[in-house]
């Protein structure tokens, strides 16, 4: 008898068929039983009727636990009552496991409780439905970058210096050389990609050290880097808005169940479609002051409000927010103060005081995430960044060295996955985006 998945079950109406999964859930009504099966590709009730069925079938069934594993056969029906849902008529069944009582009931549990038990919460259909669109957002990115020209670029995850600041870098001794660094980003050697292949990208594990309990931090996420020769900010930009709009309106394509699964409000992503307005530092800045919105520092006193809000500041989340409130579609913050900018961004010929950066911060309050600029190409210029930025000159040379031979201009950005999948999936926190979060409180499971 042909094994089949629940996901494919409609193209098995009136056929005998074997599903192998576990017991999501059972009820009984006198001489009926209806346990519904998930074998990871969705979920689907069984009919157990006990003239239909031998004595052995009826008790395997009474002794079945939540979680249990199987493998179950019967007849595909459609649902004498619901359109477009199918059941399976069950003949028999073959007990794998009988599960011990499961921690996770249908009661309401606490966070804390649910990641403790993250291997098993995943099981659940909201987790199933989140992991399903970060796959399916994974996926896109992949097919997208393949068919533009994009070369996958793998870079290294120990690495001898910083990208983004020293102060949240991950240390570990490297055998007899030394300290080594867990990776910020893989985008200083993804521009050595770049000059060697054209078009490169980069997909994999960063990590910081930032002890950041927000619902938009994690110490451990994932990324995604594209870094294109002879390319100027404004095409990296022309870049990301058709890039996201690929991956969105792709995911909202073949993962609308899910989505519907997790209660999103699928015509807010249907809005993103390029192109996406395009707002500079300054033109942000006027949002934010019409607005009332001040910087908040902390002090010895508490907390100090700066009204107006200062030039020169980087954002946090009540200004990200305030600034795409109007707005239905990611938004695009270009040419950034350089103090606020990393030392790689190239400054801007007009106004050296201007970086050619942008961040995409996306609409309904989930903030940036898509920090892109043009890198800055001229040898002396970057060498002068570096010490600036008090970095060790000698663990440059590599990349300085990308300067002194056919230096040219090029661009690219950075996406956090977790942080798309939080967006898309609509999540009050990015811990749900990943299969195991770390986060400074959480290193197991």
């Amino acid at each position: 008898m042909k094994r089949v998945y629940i996901n494919k079950i409609s193209d098995h109406v009136d056929q005998e068929v074997t599903l192998k999964g576990w017991l999501y859930n059972i009820r009984s009504s006198g001489k009926l039983m209806f346990p519904e099966f998930r074998d990871g590709t969705g979920i689907i009730q069984g009919v157990v009727v006990k003239s239909a069925v031998s004595e052995k079938v009826w008790e395997d069934f009474s002794k079945l636990t939540q979680e249990s594993s199987l493998s179950v056969k019967g007849t595909v029906s459609k649902h004498p009552k619901k359109d477009n849902v199918y059941e399976l008529q069950v003949s028999d069944i073959e007990i794998i496991n009988i599960a011990e009582p499961y921690p996770i009931t249908p009661k309401e549990h606490g966070v804390e409780f649910l990641m403790d038990r993250r291997h098993l919460w995943m099981r659940s259909p909201r987790q199933v439905a989140i992991l399903r669109v970060r796959n399916e957002i994974i996926q896109s990115i992949r097919d997208y970058m393949y068919n533009n020209g994009f070369v996958l670029f793998d870079t290294p995850i120990f690495t001898p210096n910083a990208c983004e600041g020293t102060s949240t870098l991950f240390a570990t001794d490297y055998f007899d050389m030394g300290k080594a660094y867990l990776s910020q980003s893989g985008q200083l050697y993804a521009e050595a990609g770049a000059l060697a292949l054209g078009k490169v990208y980069t997909l994999g594990p960063t990590f910081r050290a930032e002890n950041s309990m927000t619902r938009r931090h994690l110490t451990e996420f994932w990324m995604m880097e594209p870094e294109v020769a002879f390319c100027d900010i404004d095409e990296d930009m022309d870049l990301i808005e058709d890039f996201m709009e690929y991956v969105v309106q792709r995911v909202l394509k073949n993962c609308n169940t899910e989505l519907t699964e997790l209660g999103r409000d699928l015509s807010k992503l249907e809005n993103v479609r390029k192109p996406f307005p395009r707002i500079t530092y300054d033109e942000a800045i006027e949002i934010l002051i019409k607005k009332d919105i001040p910087l908040i520092r902390k002090t010895a006193n508490g907390e100090e409000h700066i009204r107006p809000f200062p030039w020169g500041e980087d954002f946090g989340a009540p200004h990200e927010e305030a600034i795409v409130e109007d707005f239905d579609k990611p938004v695009m913050v270009h040419r950034w103060p350089a103090i606020a900018k990393s030392f790689y961004m190239k400054r801007d010929p007009n106004n050296p005081e201007i970086a050619l950066g942008v961040d995409v911060l996306a609409p309904e309050g989930f903030g940036e995430i898509i920090g892109g600029s043009q890198r800055e190409d001229d040898l002396k210029e970057l060498e002068k960044r570096i010490i600036e930025h008090d970095l060790p000159m000698e663990e440059f040379q590599w990349f300085l060295d990308l300067r002194r031979y056919g230096s040219v201009p090029h661009s690219g950005f950075g996406l956090g996955i977790e942080r798309m999948v939080n967006w898309i999936c609509n999540l009050e926190n990015i811990r749900e985006a990943i299969p195991f979060a770390r986060r400074p409180n959480r290193i197991r499971p």
